[in-house]
């Protein structure tokens, strides 16, 4: 079962070296090889089995720069197609809010129950407007907390009206689905509805459905300690650990990584055992991450692999930002070598800090892959110029505008 070339077998325990770790990872999030086009990007859902959203729209939504990075210069409108028509998927809370396969619903019954189970809530919500807002629906079909009643009462953004706060509570209970959006605003409809007949039936138990989103997880992310089993969709450590054993991943011992004597729990290493039946080996892709790509959102697994800290510094004070806004790192070779800070300007993309790692003869061979990833954005988001506004280390301005002019 095991490729010689990838792994090592000491006694009962399979070795990885941190370099086949890395590659396997890469390969599981399907930025090492030939992309699946004809799966195209429902294709990447299914692979990743969730797909983060977050507001923040710099060159593009988070949930559309997944697939970018994957599959090359998709339509934006194709991606929105893919994730929101003809009932391929629904959001939920996973790793956070989360675009995920339909095939999924089953999975996240523990997740409802232990909402049914919860006695406190962080808004309070009257039985009339609970069932008003099932009863609208049923009657209505499909709509927005707006169409309900309006989504907030006019204060803060928290401040949510009480149809927005049923509709959220239906929403966690899994009564109600989101299965699109609408000018980012999530549109509601009946579970009855919007889930298959199939899918809907199938209540699996809490063990079943942690057994399944752990093995999903060791699948998505080839390689993984039990704390980065549990990071993938929001699970405890308590909850990997009753059923890691039984999900069919592999423990491995990863170089690097520490020994796995004496290790606390949440340290031992897993893979699936399908990443390690052959080598991967293919094109390695150069591109753009979001922060929120599952490659890197876990920023201990981040640093582990790729000896790379990243932090969102969207929400830090300008004057503390180190590599800007919405920093995005760049991937190419299978490590990442930098990242770049991106906003547009009519037609101009606009690299506000372009940041290189390491020391200045390292990071002037990144240039080349640093211009190629910025002239793919570029292109992807319809901008016929590029400017350099700042770069990390400061001699490479020059090299790097002329690389990308």
């Amino acid at each position: 079962m095991l490729g010689s070339t990838i792994a090592r077998m000491t006694g009962s325990v399979v070795e990885l070296s941190s370099d086949e770790a890395r590659r396997l990872a890469l390969r599981a999030q399907g930025l090492l090889g030939a992309p699946d086009r004809a799966a195209g990007v429902r294709g990447v859902l299914r692979r990743l089995g969730a797909v983060q959203l977050d507001t923040i729209s710099v060159l593009a939504r988070s949930h559309e720069l997944l697939p970018y990075a994957r599959l090359g210069a998709v339509g934006r409108p194709a991606v929105e197609a893919a994730f929101w028509s003809g009932g391929h998927s629904f959001e939920y809370w996973s790793h956070a809010a989360c675009v995920l396969p339909i095939e999924e619903w089953p999975l996240f019954a523990f997740r409802r129950r232990s909402y049914r189970d919860r006695g406190v809530w962080n808004h309070a919500v009257s039985p009339e407007a609970h069932a008003s807002v099932l009863a609208r629906l049923r009657a209505e079909g499909p709509l927005t907390a707006t169409e309900l009643g309006g989504a907030k009462n006019g204060g803060p953004w928290w401040d949510w009206s009480e149809a927005k706060v049923a509709v959220e509570r239906a929403l966690a209970l899994g009564e109600v689905v989101c299965a699109e959006r609408r000018g980012w605003k999530r549109v509601y409809d009946l579970a009855e509805r919007a889930v298959p007949e199939k899918l809907l039936g199938e209540e699996l138990d809490d063990d079943a459905c942690l057994r399944r989103l752990v093995a999903q997880a060791g699948a998505a992310m080839g390689v993984a300690t039990q704390a980065d089993l549990a990071d993938y969709h929001r699970l405890t450590g308590a909850q990997v650990e009753r059923v890691v054993r039984d999900t069919g991943l592999v423990e491995v011992e990863v170089g690097g990584w520490g020994p796995a004597e004496g290790r606390a729990a949440r340290h031992r290493a897993w893979a699936d055992p399908a990443a390690l039946a052959s080598p991967p080996r293919g094109r390695h892709r150069t591109t753009l991450l979001s922060p929120f790509d599952s490659l890197i959102w876990d920023r201990p697994r981040t640093e582990r692999i790729f000896g790379f800290t990243h932090r969102l510094e969207a929400y830090v004070p300008a004057p503390r930002r180190i590599f800007g806004y919405y920093s995005m790192p760049l991937l190419s070779g299978g490590k990442l070598l930098g990242r770049v800070d991106p906003a547009r300007d009519g037609s101009t993309l606009v690299a506000r800090h372009a940041a290189f790692e390491g020391s200045a003869p390292r990071a002037a061979k990144a240039v080349p892959a640093m211009a190629r990833a910025l002239a793919e954005a570029a292109t992807w988001v319809g901008c016929t110029d590029i400017r350099i506004e700042r770069t990390t280390p400061p001699e490479l301005h020059r090299p790097l505008s002329e690389a990308v002019a």
